[in-house]
């Protein structure tokens, strides 16, 4: 079986993710739980001729070199994918996530309120965090599209690589891939703030330069949407923080305390039924939350998340009980 073929069955059962490495049975992941494919294991000659008819010749000798390599691939009839190429110990690797033909609407993913939220926003950050495979790409896709439709505005994302296409509606969307329309996270943000944009998408707040730049561009009147890997909505905080040197920690709480607006922390439980649900924890920034962060209180923004209902504001185990109430965890 070729690769095309295996995505092909991976499609059929629902999976989220196609992990195939020479020497081990290509396996998918299903609702995050992985499962073998009942067809022979992959072959590192196999898995390069398959990949050498799918891969532009550049990416194809990077991959072959020993790169490690992430990229997007469009396939007729299968659709888009996510791609991490890379080597290990028998040979050839690749894991291969699905990107879904139809965008879901902030309203199916339970986003409803916090869009409206983050939609009325002129200026300053917004975060989108998680562990990995937690959904925060399809949330802050669904977020995007949702202003976009809403409001006529001049997006820019930087994306690596890009997996969600978005189509211009009310306004316009630019979307840049690093390592293909600009070097770096850096450099491209840099490039966004002469580009005239409204709203600027960052896929990933990776160091402190795209930090730094990323607070800077919310502070002059832009907002900025970025996901990191994080558990918590305290810990998306802390995260940002602990990036600076000791010296610069007094400088971006401050930063932060200024500009940034909402904090989204999300994590995918099991959905009664079937499948998965998204349980969210969010913090909004009010005047006390402000405080808190400036002050460098950090342990206290939990309690604050807790009594600040009126605000919108949830905690992770508030959102649990919400979605048990509704009838929508698996017990």
């Amino acid at each position: 079986m070729d690769v095309t073929d295996l995505l092909a069955l991976a499609l059929k059962a629902g999976a989220s993710d196609l992990h195939l490495a020479a020497g081990q049975a290509p396996t998918v992941r299903v609702h995050g739980v992985l499962q073998r494919l009942p067809v022979p294991m992959a072959t590192p000659d196999g898995l390069m001729r398959s990949m050498e008819t799918l891969l532009d010749a550049d990416p194809y000798r990077q991959w072959v070199a020993g790169h490690d390599l992430d990229l997007a691939l469009e396939l007729p009839a299968l659709g888009r994918f996510r791609v991490n190429l890379f080597r290990q110990m028998n040979g050839p690797a690749l894991t291969f996530r699905l990107i879904p033909a139809r965008l879901a609407c902030a309203e199916s993913l339970g986003l409803g309120e916090i869009a409206q939220t983050i939609g009325q926003y002129r200026d300053g950050l917004v975060l989108i965090g998680g562990p990995t495979g937690s959904g925060k790409t399809s949330t802050l896709a669904a977020l995007l599209d949702q202003m976009s439709r809403e409001r006529a505005l001049h997006i820019v994302t930087l994306e690596d690589p890009i997996e969600v296409v978005h189509a211009s509606h009310q306004g316009v969307v630019n979307q840049r891939e690093v390592g293909r329309d600009c070097c770096s996270f850096a450099q491209g943000l840099r490039s966004a703030l002469r580009q005239d944009p409204d709203v600027i998408v960052l896929g990933e707040l990776r160091d402190l330069e795209t930090i730094r730049l990323a607070l800077r561009a919310a502070e002059t009147g832009h907002l900025v949407l970025a996901t990191v890997h994080t558990r918590s909505a305290v810990n998306s905080i802390d995260r940002v923080v602990e990036v600076f040197p000791a010296q610069g920690k007094a400088w971006v709480r401050a930063m932060l305390a200024d500009s940034l607006r909402v904090v989204v922390a999300q994590v995918l439980v099991g959905r009664r039924g079937g499948g998965r649900v998204a349980a969210r924890e969010v913090l909004v920034v009010t005047d006390a939350v402000r405080n808190l962060i400036r002050e460098g209180r950090m342990a206290q923004l939990h309690s604050a998340m807790q009594t600040g209902a009126a605000e919108g504001m949830q905690t992770l185990d508030g959102a649990m009980r919400q979605l048990r109430a509704r009838g929508l965890l698996a017990e």
